[in-house]
């Protein structure tokens, strides 16, 4: 079978989304992205989390354009973070990407393991503790585990709280603490 692009414009029937890719394959057989099953998936729903349950995401390099695109950003330009030779003779002995950014990729990295695609309805709540230095060039990634629920009928769910832990190259815990989020329950 050979499938081939073809432009949105005038595929569609009046009502219907039109398909993404065409194919030699019957009309009966074709398929529109949400209907394909390429296409993403939901969340987990609030009664499908068990406590203990554990995962980890894929790993994300910080790089120099994220520091200084978050000191742009945050309009955090202390100098720890931005001046090379005023940082080499502090503390870290280099300049240190901002604790902020640091939780920032941990939440991207966090949503893009899915469990909360289309089920998440609140991100309530954090304690969170910057427990080593990140660097430009370091690689992160987030170790988490489902550590308590609560049921909240009324929200129409539940509050899950996230052990979470950030772990660079070597492994080492670089951030850490908790998540509450709430997540809507399954469809009666």
């Amino acid at each position: 079978m050979i499938a081939s692009f073809r432009g949105a414009a005038g595929l569609a029937a009046p009502g219907r989304s039109a398909p993404l890719l065409q194919t030699d394959q019957p009309a009966t057989m074709r398929s529109t992205m949400s209907e394909n099953r390429l296409a993403r998936k939901r969340g987990l729903y609030f009664e499908e989390f068990q406590i203990g349950d554990a995962t980890e995401s894929v790993g994300r390099t910080i790089t120099e354009a994220d520091i200084v695109n978050f000191a742009g950003l945050s309009g955090d330009f202390n100098l720890i973070h931005t001046d090379a030779e005023y940082a080499r003779g502090h503390m870290f002995g280099q300049r240190v990407a901002h604790g902020l950014l640091v939780l920032s990729v941990a939440s991207g990295l966090a949503v893009r393991l899915g469990f909360m695609e289309n089920t998440i309805l609140a991100f309530r709540g954090l304690e969170w503790r910057f427990t080593a230095p990140v660097f430009a060039g370091d690689t992160v990634r987030v170790r988490l585990e489902v550590e308590a629920t609560k049921p909240m009928p009324r929200l129409g769910g539940g509050l899950v709280t996230l052990k979470m832990e950030v772990i660079n190259q070597r492994d080492e815990v670089v951030n850490r603490g908790a998540w509450e989020i709430v997540v809507s329950s399954a469809p009666a």
